[in-house]
């Protein structure tokens, strides 16, 4: 070992847990500050950073040195947490792993990323699972139905319709409506500008029916705080988190008595889904839904070719 080796390992020692403080943190700040990352983002780097070391931890066989991670405990790890999680997390893991030894790489404090060269199990290929049109407009409808039989008030009515039509109108992620702020909305062109996933900005056009919902929970409904200038809020002003919107979802799916394990991303996909059923170019939904790569948006195509086979199969006398 070269004396310049030396010294680096000397640096990136760190014993049971003092791992986190020397080398996890710089990282997530890295990512919260430099790389602009959700929350959401940092949390699901920490939770893949922290299995791995508690698993090097237990093994006994870690020298306590970040040079000192291979590939066998990466394999290791792989081996041990497929039997507990599903495959796209463990890709989501691996993932995480390689782009913080990345960082520690550019840092100068190791010389090589031990996860190269690792093979992982292909993830099985899910279709993605949506609503139709009609069961759309079915959960659309549900506010308006509660308070038209007055069970719910004017301002729970309008907040949830403008939720709903925002989700299913704009494509939104969850994370993306929890943070959205009045700022970012243009109420002359009708469209959102969002920054995403990876910090990746795009244009969301909103659509008439979202609009006038949003018009009408700004100019009569939303409470006067200092949060004022988030959009979705509670009676008492405070921003909604994530989970509110899906408890929100769960009680529309209910009411209109659709399937119970449809989620906000599951009306993403019902929205890129039904774009594509009504023409729109699959490179225009690619924007719209902020994917960085065509592949990601491709998976649409399949559902929707799916169903024109089915059409077909159905109809034509020759199938």
């Amino acid at each position: 070992m070269t004396a310049r080796s030396k010294a680096r390992d000397s640096v990136v020692e760190a014993g049971p847990e003092l791992w986190r403080e020397e080398w996890l943190e710089p990282f997530l700040e890295h990512l919260s500050k430099e790389r602009r990352l959700s929350d959401y983002t940092v949390r699901n780097y920490s939770t893949a950073i922290g299995r791995f070391f508690g698993h090097l931890e237990a093994a006994e066989s870690w020298n306590g040195k970040l040079g000192g991670v291979g590939l066998r405990d990466a394999r290791d790890f792989v081996i041990e947490e497929q039997r507990r999680v599903s495959r796209v997390t463990l890709r989501n893991y691996v993932s995480g792993l390689k782009t913080f030894f990345k960082f520690w790489i550019r840092q100068r404090k190791v010389e090589r990323n031990p996860l190269d060269g690792l093979i992982l199990p292909k993830p099985a290929k899910k279709l993605p699972i949506f609503l139709t049109q009609q069961q759309v407009l079915r959960l659309l409808r549900g506010p308006t139905l509660l308070l038209e039989q007055e069970i719910i008030e004017p301002f729970i009515a309008w907040r949830d319709r403008m939720v709903l039509e925002l989700l299913y109108g704009a494509g939104f992620r969850v994370s993306e409506l929890v943070n959205l702020k009045y700022g970012d909305i243009s109420f002359e062109e009708g469209v959102a500008r969002i920054v995403g996933k990876g910090g990746k900005p795009r244009i969301c056009p909103l659509g008439k029916v979202a609009m006038t919902a949003l018009r009408t929970w700004k100019s009569e409904y939303a409470p006067e705080t200092g949060y004022s200038d988030v959009v979705v809020v509670s009676n008492s002003g405070r921003p909604w988190s994530s989970r509110q919107i899906q408890l929100l979802l769960k009680k529309y799916l209910k009411l209109a008595e659709l399937p119970m394990d449809i989620t906000p991303h599951k009306i993403r996909h019902s929205y890129a889904t039904h774009l594509l059923d009504n023409g729109a170019d699959l490179r225009l939904v690619q924007e719209l839904l902020g994917h960085s790569k065509l592949s990601t948006t491709q998976i649409y195509t399949h559902v929707n070719l799916g169903r024109l086979k089915a059409v077909y199969d159905r109809a034509h006398p020759r199938a």
